[in-house]
């Protein structure tokens, strides 16, 4: 599995929502995108990726999706979860577009959504990006980055012990 969008990478318990810190939904990671505030703000190496581009993090059919989030079931029946940033469902899609549709086949890196992260910042919301495993015991998947860690996207982030 690989980075939808490059950031810093932060543990999910640090994420400002209960559903993702606690793991309910399955163990994964977030990446808080660097959105540039001043001039020169951002680390030189993801100056090029700042543009509001998210990709898939896996191969599969794009099996739900919304203007915020949007979910992948890989061939084996894995489902990994994207979501950009916190409570942005109240933005009611102001400021993302889709790419693909319900029902797409992706590929790795495809590129799925576009959002303004400094717009959702500027909104007053959290605009870190939990990746999640949904529903998968946390032992059968590894991080493959730690916490503070800058990615961009395409960067391996997580992948599963076992074949399913």
């Amino acid at each position: 599995m690989v980075a939808p969008v490059s950031g810093r990478v932060v543990p999910l318990a640090d994420v400002p929502d209960p559903v993702f810190a606690q793991e309910i939904v399955g163990p994964g990671l977030a990446i808080e995108p660097l959105v540039p505030t001043a001039p020169g703000e951002l680390h030189t190496s993801l100056v090029d990726d700042v543009d509001g581009v998210v990709v898939a993090p896996v191969a599969g059919t794009v099996a739900s999706l919304f203007p915020h989030a949007f979910a992948i079931e890989t061939a084996d029946g894995r489902t990994v979860l994207v979501h950009l940033g916190i409570d942005t469902v109240t933005l009611k899609g102001a400021g993302f577009g889709a790419l693909v549709a319900a029902g797409d086949q992706v590929v790795v890196g495809q590129h799925m959504l576009t959002w303004d992260p400094a717009a959702v910042a500027a909104g007053g919301l959290a605009t870190v990006c939990p990746v999640i495993a949904l529903q998968e015991d946390p032992g059968q998947v590894e991080l493959l980055v730690g916490a503070g860690t800058l990615v961009r996207r395409g960067d391996p982030l997580l992948r599963w012990l076992a074949p399913r």
